[in-house]
C-alpha cells in the first residue's frame, strides 16, 4: 500500500500521531476513534500529500487492495449485484471554515442497484443514486466557479436545482427513475457500468477541485469509508447520543434512535436507552471509553445494520452546559483520569456564571418578540412584571404576596440610587438606561444575585418606557436574558427558566477542590447580611472584604429612622436616634460574625452621601413626614422642609462632596455608634463561641491627618474629638468583658492622592483596601454612570482599549502598585486587598497577585469565579 494511503479500523490505525496532521480534521477524528478499539466503520485516507494530486497516482492499483479489507469487515462486496458494498468520500480539510459537498453511495450502478433495492426499497434506492449524482454535480459546479466557466456554472446550477426538487420532497419512484435517465447524459459513459471506474472518476474530479481551491488545497485529505444503513434488513436503525446528559451532566447516555431509518438527523425517535440491552451496554461502554480518552463530552453517531452495531463518527459536543462539563471533570477526577491541575484549567472562570444564575430554555422563546443589545450588568435570566419606581414595585410585591400571586418583578428605571436597594432586593432583575457594568444598579444586582441589563436606548415616560418600536407599560411581563458572553435580549413574554442548584451542579465540590490550591492569595466577599455571608462561605469565601454598612439602613423598617437622624437639629437629638439604629446594626454585625466564624470581616463605616437616604419623590416625602408626625413626635416638620433639605444635600456621581470620612469629621457620633455596634456584636458573638476578627475601615481618606483624627481623636481648645480606637475598651468595660477584642483599623484607598500618600497613611492604618470603582473614576476622570454615552466612539478610535470599569486601567494599576509599595515600606505587615468590582474579573487577578495584594473581594455570586481565576494563576496547567 502506498505510504500516502492509510487504512484504519477497530484498533488498526497510524501509530505515529505526527502523521495525523496530514489527515485533516475529520481524518484525525477517525484515527482517534480507531485507536479506542471500538466497532467503528473502517476506512482509508488519501493524505494531503496526494489528495490534490491524484492525476499522477495509480488509483486503479491501490483501490482493490483496501476495498478488499472493507469487504472482509462488512461482509459485503463492492460491485456485487446481490448485496453491494457502497462507499462514501469525505473531504477532510484542516480548516473548520471550509465546507465541501457530501459525497455518498459510490458503487451504485445499473448492475448493483437492483440488489440494493431488495434491501431498502425502490424509492430509497433511486433517491440514493440521485444523491450520489447531486454530490458530484456540486463538485463540478465548484470547479466551474473557480475556472469562471459561466456555461458550466449555469448548467450545473440548473441540474442541482432540478435534483433538489426531487430529493427534498416526497417523490414517486417513476419520477425518480425519469430524473436519473435525464442525468445520464451529463456523466461519463461507463459511470453506471463499473463501480471501480465510478469511484476512481469521482476521486479524480474531487482531487482537481482541491488542486484549484486556494483556501485549503495543501491541507485537505480524502477519506473513503463503507456506507452503513439503518434501514438495511431486519433489526436496523440509526441514532446519535451524547456520552452523558448535556444539561445536567448526569453520567447516563443521552440521545435517540430511529428504527429502520438511514439518517437519524432527519427526525428524533425513541430514547436511546430503550434499545435492546446488548446495544445499550455497548453504547454505555463506548461513552465511558470516549470520555476517558478525550476528557470531554462527545457526540457519537451510530448505525445498526442488520443486527450489527457500527460507530460512524464522534465529535466534540458543542451544545452543552457548564454544569455538564463540571460533572464530567469531577467524575474523571474521581476515577483518577485527570489531575487537580487539569481540572482547574479545564473550565474558564466566566463559564461559572451559567451555573450561578438562571438560564432561559431556548425552545421557550422561539416565538417571542425580542429586543437585543445592551450592556450586561449582572448575568443570568429573569422574568417579571415591569415597574418604574421603587414604591410601585414594592406596593405590587406586597399585594402579590397577600393575594398569593406571582411576585416576580423587574425594576425599570433610568438609574438606581441607594434608596432603590430595597426594590432590587425583592425584584428578579433590573433594567436601566444609564451607566454600565459598574453602575449602581449593576453593582447592587450582582451583590444580591439579581440580573441587571443596561440598555441606553430606553426612553422613559410616565409609567412606560419605549425602546425602538416597542413600548413597555407598567405591569407588562418580560424576560431578561443577560449572558456573560453574547448579546443580551429582552423577550416580550414569559420564558421558561432553568434554575441553578450549586450543590447538584457539582459547583461546591469543584470549589472545594480549587480551594486546596489557593493558599497565599485569597478571595473574600462583599456582603452586608448574614444570609449573603453564609452563602459566600459555601462558595469558598475566606472572609468579608467589604461590608457596606449604608445598605443596612435602607431596609423599610429602618430608612425613616435614619432620615430622622439626618434631619436632627443638634447632636443630642442625633444621638437619641443613633441609639435606635445601633441595635439594628448590632444584630446585623452579629449575624455576619456568626456566618464568618473566625474569618476576617472588613466593615466599612458609612460612606454614602446623606442625600441618598432622603426621600426622592412626593410619595416617599409624604410617608416620611407622616412617620415624623406619628412616631418621631415631630409635628412641625413639613413636606417642603424635607424637600428643601434633600435638594440642598444633593450630589451626583462620582459624589466627591460630603460623604465617607468627611461625614465623620462633621458628625463623629455616626461612626461612634457604628463602631460601638461592631464591638457589642463582636463580644456577644465571642461569648456564644464564635471566633471574631473585625476590621474597621474608614472610607474616602485623602491624607493621614484625616485618618489619624478619626482613629485616635484630637483635643483642641473647646472641642474634644473622640477617637474610634478608644471605643473597644469602653465597650469591654461596659460589658464587663475581661479580655481585649482583637481588631484592626484601616482605610479604603479610592483617591489618587491617597495612593500617593500611602506611606504616610500607613502610619495609622493596619490595612489598605483598594476601592477601584472610585479610584478608576477619580484617576481617569470618567463617571461610571455616564461614560457609556460616548465610550463607543473612544473604542472605535482605540483611545481606550476596553472598559476601564471591568479591566483595570494601566495608570490605576500603577497607583495601586505604588500605594502597596509605599505602604509596606512604612508598615511591613500591612494587609492589602482589592474590594472594587474589578476583583471578580479574571483578567485583573494576575496583576493583583504580582502587585503584592493579599486578596480580592467581590460580590457573592462572583466568589467562585474569582477563586477559579486565582487558582488558574497559581496552579501550572497540565495536559491531563
Amino acid at each position: 500500500m502506498n505510504k500516502a494511503v492509510h487504512f484504519f479500523s477497530r484498533n488498526k490505525y497510524v501509530k505515529d500521531t505526527d502523521t495525523w496532521d496530514l489527515f485533516g480534521i475529520r481524518g484525525k477524528q477517525a484515527m482517534e476513534f480507531a485507536a479506542l478499539d471500538l466497532p467503528i466503520v473502517p476506512g482509508f485516507i488519501l493524505d494531503s500529500r496526494i489528495a490534490a494530486h491524484l492525476d499522477n497516482f495509480k488509483l486503479a492499483a491501490e483501490l482493490p487492495e483496501v476495498i478488499t479489507l472493507f469487504e472482509q469487515e462488512t461482509g459485503k462486496k463492492f460491485n456485487d449485484p446481490k448485496n453491494p458494498l457502497l462507499l462514501k468520500v469525505v473531504i477532510s480539510p484542516n480548516l473548520a471554515i471550509v465546507h465541501y459537498p457530501t459525497l455518498h453511495n459510490f458503487g451504485l450502478t445499473d448492475e448493483t442497484l437492483p440488489g440494493f433495492t431488495d434491501y431498502v426499497g425502490e424509492e430509497f434506492s433511486y433517491h440514493e443514486i440521485l444523491f450520489l449524482i447531486h454530490g458530484l454535480f456540486q463538485v463540478e459546479h465548484k470547479i466551474a466557479e473557480i475556472q469562471e466557466d459561466k456555461k458550466n456554472i449555469q448548467l450545473y446550477s440548473n441540474k442541482i436545482s432540478s435534483l433538489d426538487s426531487v430529493l427534498h420532497n416526497e417523490t414517486a419512484s417513476t419520477k425518480l427513475k425519469k430524473t436519473l435517465e435525464d442525468m445520464r447524459a451529463y456523466l461519463p459513459d461507463d459511470f453506471f457500468s463499473n463501480a471501480y471506474a465510478q469511484l476512481e472518476y469521482c476521486l479524480r474530479r474531487i482531487s482537481i477541485l482541491l488542486s484549484m481551491d486556494e483556501l485549503d488545497n495543501e491541507d485537505a485529505a480524502l477519506i473513503v469509508q463503507p456506507m452503513v444503513y439503518g434501514n438495511y434488513g431486519s433489526d436496523s436503525g440509526s441514532g446519535e447520543y451524547a456520552t452523558r446528559n448535556p444539561v445536567t451532566g448526569q453520567s447516563k447516555i443521552f440521545g435517540w434512535y430511529v428504527p429502520d431509518t438511514f439518517n437519524s438527523e432527519e427526525r428524533k425517535g425513541q430514547d436511546v436507552t430503550g434499545l435492546s440491552p446488548k446495544y445499550v451496554k455497548e453504547l454505555e461502554k463506548t461513552a465511558k471509553t470516549v470520555e476517558d480518552h478525550f476528557m470531554e463530552i462527545r457526540s457519537i453517531r451510530f448505525t445498526i445494520e442488520n443486527k450489527k452495531l457500527w460507530f460512524v463518527d464522534q465529535r466534540p459536543l458543542v451544545t452543552k452546559s457548564t454544569q455538564a462539563d463540571i460533572q464530567l471533570l469531577l467524575d474523571l477526577h474521581r476515577r483518577k483520569k485527570i489531575t487537580d491541575n487539569y481540572l482547574i484549567h479545564a473550565i474558564k472562570p466566566d463559564q461559572l456564571n451559567e451555573i450561578l444564575h438562571p438560564v432561559i430554555h431556548p425552545e421557550s422563546v422561539k416565538e417571542f418578540k425580542d429586543i437585543s443589545g445592551g450592556i450586561a450588568g449582572a448575568p443570568g435570566a429573569a422574568i417579571g412584571r415591569v415597574y418604574f419606581t421603587t414604591d410601585s414595585l414594592l406596593d405590587a410585591y406586597r399585594n402579590a404576596q397577600q393575594q398569593g400571586e406571582d411576585t416576580r418583578m423587574i425594576l425599570c428605571m433610568p438609574a438606581t440610587f441607594a434608596d432603590d436597594v430595597k426594590a432590587i432586593e425583592v425584584a428578579s432583575g433590573v433594567l436601566s438606561s444609564e451607566g454600565g457594568y459598574s453602575a449602581h444598579a449593576s453593582v447592587v444586582a450582582r451583590q444580591y444575585g439579581k440580573v441587571s441589563l443596561v440598555h441606553k436606548d430606553l426612553k422613559f415616560t410616565n409609567k412606560s418606557a419605549k425602546i425602538g418600536q416597542h413600548t413597555l407599560k407598567e405591569g407588562d411581563l418580560i424576560t431578561l436574558q443577560v449572558p456573560h458572553y453574547g448579546e443580551p435580549h429582552i423577550y416580550l413574554g414569559q420564558a421558561q427558566l432553568i434554575e441553578p442548584d450549586p450543590k447538584d451542579s457539582g459547583l461546591l465540590d469543584f470549589v472545594q477542590l480549587i480551594k486546596k490550591h489557593v493558599k497565599d492569595f485569597h478571595v473574600r466577599v462583599n456582603a452586608d447580611t448574614g444570609r449573603d455571608s453564609q452563602l459566600a462561605v459555601t462558595f469558598g469565601a475566606e472572609g468579608i472584604g467589604l461590608c457596606r454598612t449604608e445598605h443596612m439602613f435602607f431596609k423599610e423598617e429602618r430608612i425613616n429612622v435614619f432620615r430622622e437622624m439626618i434631619l436632627s437639629e443638634n447632636e443630642t437629638d442625633r444621638r437619641k436616634v443613633l441609639n435606635k439604629l445601633k441595635k439594628m446594626q448590632k444584630d446585623d454585625f452579629y449575624s455576619i460574625f456568626k456566618a464568618m466564624d473566625g474569618k476576617e470581616v472588613t466593615i466599612r463605616l458609612l460612606d454614602a452621601p446623606l442625600h441618598e437616604f432622603l426621600p426622592h419623590n412626593k410619595a416617599q416625602t409624604k410617608a416620611f413626614v407622616n412617620y415624623m408626625h406619628t412616631e418621631a413626635g415631630n409635628t412641625k416638620i413639613t413636606e417642603k422642609q424635607v424637600s428643601d433639605i434633600s435638594e440642598s444635600l444633593q450630589e451626583f456621581n462620582p459624589m466627591l462632596g460630603h460623604r465617607g470620612c468627611r461625614i465623620a469629621v462633621s458628625y463623629p457620633e455616626i461612626y461612634e455608634m457604628q463602631v460601638e455596634a461592631v464591638f457589642e456584636a463582636a463580644f456577644k458573638a465571642r461569648k456564644d463561641g464564635v471566633k471574631v476578627s473585625p476590621e474597621i475601615m474608614i472610607p474616602l481618606i485623602m491624607n493621614s491627618d484625616e485618618l489619624k483624627l478619626i482613629i485616635f481623636g484630637k483635643k483642641i481648645e473647646g472641642k474634644n474629638y473622640r477617637g474610634l480606637s478608644d471605643i473597644e475598651e469602653e465597650v469591654r468595660k461596659k460589658l464587663k468583658e475581661k479580655s481585649k477584642m482583637e481588631h484592626h483599623f484601616g482605610t479604603m484607598i479610592e483617591l489618587p492622592v491617597a495612593a500617593l500618600a500611602a506611606g504616610d497613611i500607613a502610619r495609622y492604618a493596619d490595612f489598605f483596601s483598594f476601592g477601584t470603582n472610585d479610584l478608576t473614576q477619580t484617576t481617569i476622570g470618567l463617571s461610571r454612570d455616564d461614560y457609556t454615552s460616548f465610550m463607543p466612539d473612544y473604542t472605535l478610535f482605540d483611545i481606550i482599549p476596553g472598559n476601564p470599569f471591568k479591566e483595570l486601567d494601566p495608570y490605576v494599576r500603577e497607583l495601586i502598585s505604588t500605594a502597596v509599595r509605599r505602604g509596606k515600606m512604612t508598615r511591613p505587615g500591612l494587609s492589602t486587598g482589592l474590594c472594587g468590582e474589578h476583583g471578580a474579573i479574571p483578567q485583573n487577578i494576575r496583576f493583583c497577585i504580582d502587585a503584592g495584594l493579599d486578596y480580592v473581594s467581590c460580590s457573592v455570586y462572583s466568589v467562585p469565579i474569582a477563586l477559579l481565576a486565582v487558582a488558574q494563576e497559581v496552579v501550572p496547567e497540565t495536559k491531563e
